[in-house]
Formats: C-alpha cells, structure tokens, sequence
C-alpha cells in the first residue's frame, strides 16, 4: 500500500477524494507546523538531519533513508492495510464484523481512548526540546531527532481519526492537543509521566526504554481493536515505536558498559574519570520504570473491563497468543496485589476488571528481558554488581499504592523511616546536578562522550563515525 507523498498532507487513506477533511487537517497544520517550531528540538531546524520517512506501509520496505530538515519531514497519515473480512477478536462482541466508523454506543470512550494516547506524542517532544544541546555524539543526536519526528506523527495519526470520525468535539481535542505544554502548571499533559522533566541524556534512554515501552504495549492493546481505524493506525505506529525502544535500551545498556569500564580502570570510583555511578543508574531506572508502570491505571478497573467488553482494546497479543483462549474473559479471575488496613494483601477480582493488570504483567516481563541484557554486559566486562527493576507496588502515584511508602522490594515501611531512606532509592538533587554536569555535546563524526560506549554499528547499515547531522 502506497503513500501518497506529492499530496500537501502524505496519506494513504485517499484523503484528497474526501474535500472536507481535507480541508480541515490543511487548516489544522499551520498550528502544528507552528507548535513543532516552538516546542520542537531547539536550535537545529535548518540542519540537515539523516532520517528515515514513510514511503509505504508495507513490511520489509515501508522507510526511506535521507538528509531532510525537520520541518521538512513528510508528517503524514498512514494506516496499515485491512483485512477484508475482518471480525473483532474479543469481548462482548466477539465475531462480529470490525467498525469502520465510530459505534454510538461508545463514542464517548473511543474518543477518551484516542486524545489520551495523543496527548502522549507531543508531550514527549516537548519533554526532549533541548537534549540536542547536550548530546553525546552525532549517532544520539540523529536519533533523538529521529524519535521526534516519529512522535510528530504519531500525533498526526490520532489527530486524523479525530477530524474524520468525531466531527467538531474531535477538531476540538485536536487544537486542545496543541495548547498543552508538558510541566506547565495551568495546562498540563493528560498522564504525569508526560510532565516531568528529561534534562540528561540517562533519563532520556530510560524514558525512551521504559515508558516508550508503555506506549508499545498501549498501541499493541488498541491494535486489537474492533474499531478499524483505530487498529489499522495503531498497527503502523508500533513499526516505527520499535526504533524508540531500540534507542533506549540500547543507550541504556551503552552507559552500562562504559560505566563498568570505567569501573575496572578505576577500582570503583568512576566520577574520577567523568562516568555515571551505576547507584545513579540504578535510581534513574526505578524513578522512569516506577513513572511508567503508572501509565497502566490502576490495578482493579472498571474502565478497563468496559473497552474490553465493547471491543474497544483488547489484551497484548489478543489474537495471537496460544496462550489467550478464552477471549470474552467472563469465566476467569486474576488474583492481585492491594493493600488493607495498611498492609499488602491479594484480592480476587474478575478478568475483565484485571485487564490493566494483565498488560502490566506482559510490560514488566519484557523490560526483564532488557534488564537481562544489561547485567550480561556487566559480567562481560567482570563486575559482579547488578541492577533490578523495583517491585511493581514502589513509588507509585496511581492504584492501590499510590503515595504509599513501600520499598523497592515492595514492603511496606514506617512513614518516617520511609522519609529518611528514599534518597538511597530515587535520583536525588545531587545525582541529576552530577549527572547534569556530563552532559556536554560531542559533535564530531565519530566521538563520543566519555560517559557513553559507541554502538557496535551505526544505522541504516552506515558506519559509526558517520556523519548523521550536517549542521547549517
């Protein structure tokens, strides 16, 4: 399925034989063009950055590798090919055809569904605008740049089914998107992880590992779903997500290696050498990991039983998991962690009130699999120390264990105890100022910073010391 890239707006969704949507996004994207100039990555509009764009949405060659400036880019709207006689997969109506318009019914929550997941794609942006000036090499540089110029489009993709399928409350939600900034206390992004703050380039790999995770996990749950467009969008953006968790956990595991490195040379102490202490490390990750476990709701969820029962959003891998049989869940129970009079404790609740839950669990066992890969580079390299993802209930602010002071083993401590020890668990003032003291740009071809191990091989099969970014 091809993109149609000569038009104003690149789609493949035959946008130019539908005038009034047309017209409608055409005059929605000054207002984004003027929000990418004003939020985007600061100072680096007019260099030339080595990107991938869509050019199909087919497997196996849908990007196309080249020199664009970011305003430039060839934002568009692209949704992965249909099935021509497909049923929805789950819930109450299982079997039935797929939608391909909006169902009455559940208008209301379809739209919730689709501005919270776009809120998300800006925000992001916003969060990383001046990383560029701080970064560690060309290689980082480029693919921040590449990850933001992705989220821009992921925001386009929802913004499109907003101005197609929900009339003027969605024209509406699109410009709202728009006027909200990350971190700003009278307009704030929708989810708290999306308004705290990504100054260094370690958070920056554990935002792009550990809640761009979410986002895989969120997009893999709607690409279920009986709404087609919906699914059929969502389907697309999970292909260029996986760049984004590409960055983060191989940039992650990049600090790792050079850190024990460091180690080695040092007897310990890396700072002598400008290097990130793995404590920091280890506290960034349960700081990111902890924000993002947030973004699955809370643990016992009628909302979630709800978008599962109408066929809304399924469970990840709903229809292809052997192990998923049972794809109304209306027999089942999950057996989950709560807390009563002050203590931890299970409770059983139904399947579908557990859908949250469900996802959770598949997201935390696929950031052991990164974990995994970082301890195996830490005993490559000979030391013995490793890091651990914190338990699920630590340093919540949503669910069962929000504002609770639980360990990141997952007990639950005195209030003051709890007070006096978090610091040993969470970044503290003088981890980010340290850390923050690293973060000076390395610009040449090739270089890196010192804090920072060089990837094995560059992108697009370009050598490592290639010239990702031509500065203006």
């Amino acid at each position: 399925m091809s993109i149609d890239l000569d038009d104003k707006i690149p789609n493949n969704v035959d946008l130019s034989s539908d005038r009034r949507l047309q017209k409608a996004l055409e005059a929605w994207q000054p207002n984004f063009k003027a929000w990418w100039m004003d939020m985007g990555p600061s100072s680096f509009q007019q260099d030339q950055i080595y990107l991938r764009t869509a050019v199909s949405v087919e497997k196996g060659g849908w990007a196309h590798y080249d020199y664009v400036k970011m305003p430039d880019y060839r934002w568009g709207i692209f949704l992965a090919p249909g099935a021509a006689e497909k049923t929805i997969g789950f819930g109450d109506h299982l079997g039935q055809p797929v939608w391909d318009k909006v169902p009455g019914d559940y208008r209301k929550e379809l739209r919730r569904i689709i501005v919270t997941q776009g809120d998300t794609e800006p925000a992001s942006v916003e969060q990383q605008k001046l990383l560029g000036k701080c970064a560690p090499s060309l290689y980082d540089l480029r693919n921040l740049f590449q990850v933001n110029v992705e989220e821009g489009r992921h925001l386009w993709a929802m913004v499109y089914l907003l101005h197609s399928y929900f009339g003027r409350d969605g024209r509406d939600e699109a410009e709202e998107m728009l006027a909200r900034r990350s971190g700003d206390a009278d307009s704030p992004r929708i989810l708290a992880a999306f308004n705290k703050p990504i100054d260094d380039w370690l958070s920056f790999f554990c935002f792009t590992m550990f809640t761009d995770r979410d986002g895989k996990f969120q997009l893999a749950a709607l690409a279920e779903s009986g709404f087609a467009p919906l699914a059929r969008t969502t389907q697309f953006m999970l292909t260029e997500e996986a760049h984004h968790l590409f960055v983060g956990q191989t940039g992650v595991n990049r600090i790792v290696q050079r850190t024990a490195e460091l180690m080695k040379e040092t007897a310990g102490d890396v700072t002598k050498q400008g290097g990130i202490p793995l404590e920091i490390i280890q506290r960034t990750i349960n700081f990111w990991f902890s924000a993002s476990i947030d973004l699955f709701g809370g643990e016992d969820s009628s909302n979630a039983a709800s978008y599962f029962a109408y066929g809304l959003k399924g469970r990840y891998k709903e229809s292809s998991s052997d192990q998923i049989t049972d794809h109304q869940a209306l027999e089942g129970a999950y057996t989950l962690d709560t807390v009563q009079d002050g203590k931890v404790t299970s409770a059983e609740v139904p399947l579908r009130r557990a859908m949250n839950e469900l996802l959770r669990d598949a997201y935390i066992e696929d950031c052991q699999k990164a974990l995994a890969m970082w301890n195996k580079t830490l005993s490559s390299v000979g030391v013995s120390e490793q890091l651990t993802l914190p338990s699920h209930r630590f340093n919540r602010e949503v669910g069962a264990f929000a504002g609770l002071p639980i360990n990141p083993a997952g007990e639950m401590m005195p209030p003051k105890k709890y007070a006096t020890e978090q610091f040993k668990w969470l970044p503290s003032a003088a981890d980010r100022a340290y850390v923050q003291s690293l973060m000076v740009p390395v610009y040449g071809p090739g270089q890196f910073a010192n804090w920072i191990a060089p990837p094995p091989k560059g992108i697009n099969g370009q050598p490592v010391d290639f010239e990702y970014v031509k500065f203006h």
